[in-house]
C-alpha cells in the first residue's frame, strides 16, 4: 500500500507541474500565416475528419499540402480523426474546412492541452509507473518512486509536450514496448513498437536495437529450434502489424507511396526542410554535427542533396554498428537500453534531416538507466534540455524552463545523490579503466575532474541561458547564440555518445540480467 501512495504523490506532482506549463504560451500563437505546431495538429483534425481517406496526403484543394499537410504515418492521422470527432461534438468551428485555418480561443486551447494530458495518462504516465516497479535494481518501495519523479519531472519532455505541444504517444508506446520485453513478452513488445513506429517515423531512431536484440534471443535460443519459431512468430506479429495500421491505404499503391514519399522527404537536403521562413526551422539551431560543421562549412553549397544522403547514412551506420553488433553477438536487456540511447544518439548526431525535437528520443531511453548512471544521465538529460532553449525561447516558454530545469537537477541531486556517484564503478567504466591501467596516470583523479566539467558544464548553460534570454545579439550575427547553443549542446552530445559506446562495449558481465535460453 505504501509503494502505491508514493507512486500517487509522484504522479500527482508530475501532473501539477505539466498543469502549470500548459497554462502558458504554444508554438505559433497568433503568428499568422503558419502559426506553428498547435496549428499544425489542429490542422490534422481538421484534414481528417472533413476529407476522406484517400485525400489526407494528397494535394488538393481542400488539403493544401504547404499549409502544414500531413506528414506523420497512419496512426497519427487516426489519432487526429479521433479527437476531431470530439471536437466536432463540442464546437465545429473547431475543426469547420477551410474556416478554423488559425483558431484560437481559450476553450479550444482547453480542449487541445486536455488531449495531450489524456495521451500522458492512458500511454506515457503508465509505462513510467510500471516501468519503474518492474526494476531490480529498485526493491526499495522508495527507490520505485523516485526514479518514477526524476523520469516524470524531465523538463524537456514536458516543456515540449505541454507547453511547445506535442503528443507523447510515441515515446509513450515506444516505453510500453521496452517494458514488454523486461517481462519477456517479445511478441506483445513487437505490436507495441510498430504502433510506435506507425505513429512517428522517427521512432526509427530506436529500431536497430528492438531489431538486434530480438534477433540475438533467436540466435541464442538456437536458429533450428526454439529460435526459429521466435523469429517467425516475430516476422508474422511485425507484418500483421503493419497490415492493420495501413489498411486503409493497402487498396492503392499510389496511396502507400504517397504516404511514404510525404514520411521520406529525401529531396529536401540533409537539413530539416524549411518549408518557410522560420528561426525555429533554421538548420543552424539543430545541435547535431552537420549543423554544427554547417557554421564553418556551407555544406548544402558545397554537397549535392543525393550525396548529403549518402553521407548521412554511411556515418549513421556506421557510428550506430558497434553497438549492434555487440547487441546481437550478446543481447541482455541492460545491453538493449543502453543501445537504444547509443543508436537514437547516432541517428539525432549523423542522420538525414534531424529536428531539434528529436533529441527527446535519446533523452527518454536515457530515463530508462537513470537509476544505473544518475550521474551521467542526469547530466545529459539536462544538455537535451538546453539544446531546446531556441525553439522554447520563442514559443515564450523561458519562465517554464527557469523553473523546471534546476528543479528537476535539484530532484536528482536529492534522490540518488548523484555528485558522490562519479566513481568509475558508479559510471560504470570500471572494465574501462582496468584496461587503460598502466597507460593513463590520472584515472584515480578522474571522479574529480568528472565533477569538475559537470560544473563546468553547467555554469556554461546557465551563462548561455541567461544572455539569450536578456542580451540582444550583435547586428552582425543575429543567431549568434541560438548558434552557440548548438554548438555547446553538439559537442556535449559527441562526449556522450562515446561515452556510452564505451560503457556498452567494455560490458562483459550484463550484471542482473536474466539468462536467454
Amino acid at each position: 500500500m505504501e509503494k502505491w501512495s508514493l507512486m500517487t504523490i509522484t504522479v500527482l506532482l508530475a501532473l501539477t507541474v505539466r498543469w502549470a506549463v500548459s497554462l502558458g504560451s504554444y508554438s505559433g500563437a497568433g503568428k499568422p500565416p503558419m502559426y506553428g505546431d498547435y496549428e499544425a495538429q489542429r490542422h490534422w483534425q481538421e484534414i481528417t475528419y472533413n476529407l476522406p481517406i484517400r485525400q489526407w496526403y494528397f494535394n488538393t484543394s481542400d488539403n493544401n499540402l504547404l499549409y502544414w499537410g500531413l506528414d506523420y504515418p497512419p496512426l497519427t492521422a487516426y489519432h487526429s480523426f479521433v479527437c476531431a470527432y470530439i471536437a466536432k461534438l463540442i464546437n465545429p468551428d473547431w475543426v469547420a474546412l477551410h474556416t478554423s485555418r488559425g483558431y484560437e480561443s481559450q476553450p479550444h486551447k482547453l480542449f487541445m492541452r486536455a488531449t495531450v494530458f489524456v495521451a500522458d495518462l492512458l500511454v506515457y504516465i503508465p509505462a513510467v509507473i510500471l516501468y519503474c516497479f518492474s526494476l531490480k535494481e529498485t526493491s526499495a518501495k522508495k527507490k520505485a518512486s523516485t526514479c518514477a519523479l526524476c523520469i516524470l519531472l524531465y523538463p524537456g519532455l514536458i516543456l515540449i509536450d505541454h507547453g511547445h505541444f506535442q503528443y507523447p504517444l510515441s515515446l509513450g508506446l515506444a516505453l510500453w514496448a521496452v517494458l514488454c520485453l523486461c517481462h519477456d513478452w517479445d511478441l506483445l513488445g513487437s505490436v507495441a513498437f510498430c504502433l510506435a513506429l506507425n505513429y512517428k517515423q522517427m521512432e526509427l531512431y530506436h529500431s536497430l536495437p528492438f531489431f538486434c536484440y530480438l534477433l540475438g534471443k533467436c540466435f541464442k535460443k538456437g536458429l533450428k529450434g526454439k529460435g526459429l519459431v521466435l523469429l517467425a512468430k516475430l516476422a508474422g506479429t511485425v507484418l500483421l502489424s503493419f497490415a492493420a495500421c495501413w489498411l486503409p491505404f493497402g487498396t492503392d499503391v499510389e496511396q502507400i507511396m504517397q504516404v511514404l514519399r510525404r514520411l521520406f522527404p529525401i529531396d529536401r537536403g540533409l537539413f530539416e526542410a524549411c518549408m518557410f521562413s522560420s528561426p525555429t526551422h533554421c538548420p543552424d539551431k539543430v545541435a547535431n554535427i552537420w549543423c554544427s560543421l554547417s557554421v564553418l562549412i556551407k555544406i548544402k553549397n558545397v554537397i549535392s542533396p543525393r550525396t548529403q544522403l549518402k553521407l548521412s547514412f554511411a556515418v549513421t551506420f556506421l557510428s550506430l554498428l558497434p553497438a549492434c553488433i555487440k547487441l546481437t553477438v550478446q543481447p541482455s536487456l541492460r545491453g538493449f537500453k543502453f543501445a537504444l540511447v547509443s543508436c537514437a544518439l547516432s541517428f539525432f548526431l549523423f542522420s538525414f534531416q534531424v529536428h531539434e525535437k528529436s533529441i527527446l528520443l535519446v533523452s527518454v531511453p536515457v530515463c530508462l538507466v537513470i537509476n544505473e548512471i544518475p550521474f551521467m544521465a542526469t547530466w545529459f538529460l539536462l544538455v537535451s534540455t538546453f539544446s531546446l532553449l531556441p525553439l522554447l525561447l520563442k514559443d515564450e516558454l523561458l519562465l517554464p524552463y527557469a523553473v523546471t530545469t534546476p528543479a528537476f537537477l535539484a530532484v536528482c541531486l536529492a534522490s540518488f545523490s548523484i555528485l558522490e556517484k562519479t566513481s568509475a564503478e558508479d559510471l560504470q567504466l570500471k572494465a574501462f579503466s582496468l584496461s587503460l591501467k598502466g597507460y593513463v596516470s590520472w584515472f584515480k583523479s578522474f571522479p574529480r575532474i568528472v565533477r569538475s566539467l559537470f560544473l563546468l558544464s553547467l555554469a556554461l548553460m546557465g551563462v548561455l541561458s541567461v544572455l539569450s534570454a536578456a542580451v540582444p545579439p550583435p547586428q552582425r550575427l543575429p543567431d549568434l547564440f541560438p548558434v552557440a547553443v548548438a554548438v555547446v549542446s553538439c559537442l556535449h552530445f559527441l562526449l556522450f555518445l562515446l561515452y556510452f559506446n564505451v560503457v556498452i562495449l567494455w560490458d562483459s558481465k550484463n550484471r542482473g540480467q536474466k539468462k536467454i535460453s
